[in-house]
This record gives C-alpha cells, structure tokens and sequence, in this order.
C-alpha cells in the first residue's frame, strides 16, 4: 500500500482529494492536515510515502513548507494547485523546490473526473521516486563558444526534468546548438516553466510556437497539451506544434519529437533521454540512433524515476549513459563535432 499524506487548507479539497485516492486499492490515505504545522506532526506519527501539497495555506506557505521538508525530511510531493498565471508560477517554483510532479485542482474547466486517474497515476509514480538528492550547484552563465553548429539537440523528460533541464540549460552557453524539448507538462505551466528557464540561462528559452525556427542560441519547449515535431526545409530547421492524439499517454509526447529528428535531422542531431516513469522516448531515441544520432541516456544513480532512461537503455537506443553532471558537457561536445 501507498502511504498518502494530503495537506490543504480547503476542507471540501481533502474530502475530494481523499475520495479519489481512497478509491484505489492500492493507495492509503493516512490522514489529512489543514496546514504544515499539523502536517509535521503527522509526517512524523504516520510516515506517509507521498504526499499532496497545497500552496497557499495560513501559518505557513507550501512553498516554505517544501524547503523545510526537502532539508529535514525529504519525501515525494505532488504540488495539487489552481491553474491560475499565480498559482502556476508558485507551482514552478515548487518543482524547483524539490516538488516530484504538480498537477491543477478540480474547477470550473477540469472537473473531479478528470483529475482522477491523473492523481492517482501521479501517487504512484511519486511513490518510486528518488528525492533529497545534494544541491546540484549554482547557475553559472557561460561564455560563448568559440563556434557555432546547425547541429539539433532533442531532449524528453518527465518527472524529475524540470529540476534536469534547469542544471542543463544553466549551463549551456549563449550560442549553443539549437535545442528542441519535450517535458510531460500540464497546459499552461510551460510557458512559466521556458520563462524561468529563459531567466536561468545564456540561451533564449521560449514556449515554442507553430514555425518556430530552430537556430543556434535558442531552446524551445514543446506546449502542454500539443505536440512538438522537427522539420526541415532545406538548411533550415523548424518546428510543428500541433494537436493529435497522445502517444503513451502523453502530449506532449517525446516519442513524437524523437522520430520526427532522426526523420529531419539524422546524423546531424543529439538525443538526450533523462528521467521519467514509464517507456515514452525509448523507441524515438533508437530511430535516432539508427538514423546516426548521437545519443544519451541519464544513468539510474541520478535520476528521480529512472523509467524512460531504462528503457532507452534496454532497447540499445542509448549510445551513452551518462549521470546529470555529466551531461551539459558531452552533450555540447557530441553537437559540437
């Protein structure tokens, strides 16, 4: 059994929340806190091994309560939060806080139905979660590279990729290869997630829109709820974004954005598979690899759910396996030859 601990100063969201993980066999919710101060307590009498996060509560704010939480007692936390400009920027920060996953409460546009199963698959993948790692290190702002490439890097993540892609793309200098993103990612919190990013790096960080060129200096994340393809006409590379069905549950999906590279790129790309539940990504990357790519795949060790890395891995897609802090390096290296 799952061990799941909801914290919400909403009386009818715990009922609800509880409702819905109470109705999975597989998970046990073993209480219910008004606030972080009651949460401590029963963090410490129940050991719960998720748990649900709020952001905005009295006492004491969820974003406070993460840190602390991260510091003395790391465990999985699943940010549950409004879907509004504010609310997704505290739940960007929250990821950044050390959140395994964020998802929008029930309201006037996503009802309880909707988040049911989401909420539910959510718990269990935070459940095999790997959380509490060290600090990854400060944000440095490199300085240009010497040259410049028409080489493409793609990437796919889902839970733990936003923390991955901010070590990675704070390390990338002014004018690296082009890079084209897919994050698992819930509509609307991608253009917040690219502006952060953006902030963080030397590079150009933007939700990417439908024409999109991809050029060096410039990193495009693919939009919650669309998918994201590379294309080619002639020397120039661009990106489709567009609606369709989801691929391994997902849209975006890193399935779709991987075969469209070896597809438009080939040898002349870079893919790189870092931490994620589940196989989405995995044969993408071996059609790139097949086309010529040059490709990696982040190492269990520092991954938070080392599924889509695995299974990468198993199908022989990853050329190179590689931890996170190695990463920025070989990967500018292998577009960079």
């Amino acid at each position: 059994m799952i061990k799941v601990l909801i914290v919400d100063d909403s009386a009818v969201a715990r009922q609800i929340l509880q409702g819905v993980l109470s109705s999975d066999p597989e998970i046990q919710v073993v209480g219910t806190a008004p606030d972080p101060f009651v949460a401590r307590d029963l963090i410490v009498e129940r050991k719960p091994d998720v748990i649900t996060l709020d952001m905005e509560m009295p006492r004491m704010d969820g974003i406070t309560f993460l840190r602390k939480l991260m510091h003395y007692f790391p465990l999985p936390v699943i940010v549950v939060s409004s879907l509004t400009s504010e609310g997704s920027k505290l739940a960007l920060e929250a990821l950044s806080a050390g959140a395994v996953d964020v998802m929008c409460k029930p309201g006037a546009a996503f009802t309880v139905g909707d988040m049911a199963s989401e909420l539910v698959e959510k718990v269990k993948i935070a459940a095999y979660a790997k959380v509490g790692h060290k600090a990854l290190g400060t944000v440095e702002r490199p300085g240009a590279l010497g040259r410049t490439t028409n080489k493409v890097i793609a990437i796919g993540a889902s839970t733990g990729g936003t923390v991955a892609l901010e070590y990675i793309l704070s390390r990338m200098p002014v004018d690296a290869p082009g890079i084209v993103i897919a994050q698992h990612m819930p509509a609307m919190f991608t253009k917040q997630f690219a502006g952060r990013m953006d902030q963080l790096s030397a590079m150009e960080v933007r939700e990417a829109v439908d024409g999109d060129s991809v050029v060096p200096g410039v990193a495009l994340i693919a939009p919650g709820d669309f998918h994201m393809l590379l294309k080619r006409s002639g020397a120039r590379y661009y990106v489709s974004v567009k609606t369709g069905p989801m691929v391994h549950r997902q849209r975006p999906a890193v399935e779709v954005l991987f075969r469209s590279v070896s597809r438009a790129a080939g040898a002349n790309a870079v893919g790189v598979i870092l931490t994620g539940m589940g196989v989405d990504g995995a044969q993408g990357l071996l059609e790139m690899r097949q086309a010529g790519a040059a490709t990696v795949a982040q190492d269990e060790a520092s991954c938070v759910v080392y599924g889509m890395p695995r299974a990468a891995v198993e199908l022989g897609a990853a050329e190179r396996i590689m931890s996170l802090d190695q990463i920025p390096r070989e990967m500018l290296h292998l577009a960079m030859g």
